[in-house]
């Protein structure tokens, strides 16, 4: 029986470059067997998620969407991956949800990030390793005025309560997340993480 892969996913603040970093893993002739995704999936679920991220869709309705489309994305491609013995890097994983939704739902929970959290207790498969992209939000923000589907999170003062959420699942998952400096060039980044997932596996 072949050995269960590892799953390794990016995050980060929309505009922190992950999604660019996992495009470019994606042809590196290293990670030439691996199998990458992305959440929101391209599965009618996900486009779902795409429709309310782009729309004033209530925020817990939101979040049921992100989590429906994380079950599917577990159930479809996630876990019959990792028993193959498939190692995986997602673009966007749990985490988003619990940084992004903690920040849409403050209104509504004492601790919204632990809510939404412990909502994924006992059914998500928690990631082998996090890489965590971490830019300061008036950067992230520049990097977002170019792209032409702008969201409704693309602000400073969102990013920056998302950033915190980020940086503070890191710290309570010290043994699975590893933070980079997202501020530097593109080629830097890749190079940065091309070391650290060869040096984890």
């Amino acid at each position: 029986m072949s050995a269960k892969g590892k799953l390794i996913t990016l995050e980060g603040i929309d505009g922190s470059g992950k999604s660019t970093i996992a495009r470019r893993l994606s042809s590196h002739p290293g990670f030439s067997d691996f199998v990458f995704t992305r959440e929101p999936t391209g599965s009618w679920i996900g486009e779902a998620v795409d429709h309310a991220i782009h729309s004033d869709t209530d925020h817990l309705a939101e979040l049921l969407l992100f989590a429906a489309d994380h079950a599917e994305h577990i159930s479809k491609l996630i876990r019959p991956s990792l028993e193959s013995g498939r190692n995986i890097v997602s673009d966007r994983y749990s985490a988003s949800r619990y940084a992004y939704q903690g920040m849409t739902l403050s209104g509504r929970f004492d601790d919204p990030l632990g809510w939404v959290r412990d909502m994924h207790r006992g059914w998500t498969i928690e990631p082998d390793l996090t890489i965590l992209f971490d830019v300061d939000p008036e950067t992230a923000v520049a990097r977002c005025g170019s792209r032409g589907d702008k969201t409704k999170f693309e602000k400073i003062g969102f990013l920056t309560g998302v950033r915190e959420n980020y940086l503070r699942l890191a710290e309570e998952s010290s043994e699975s997340f590893i933070i980079i400096n997202a501020g530097k060039s593109m080629d830097d980044n890749e190079a940065e993480v091309i070391d650290i997932i060869s040096s984890f596996l």
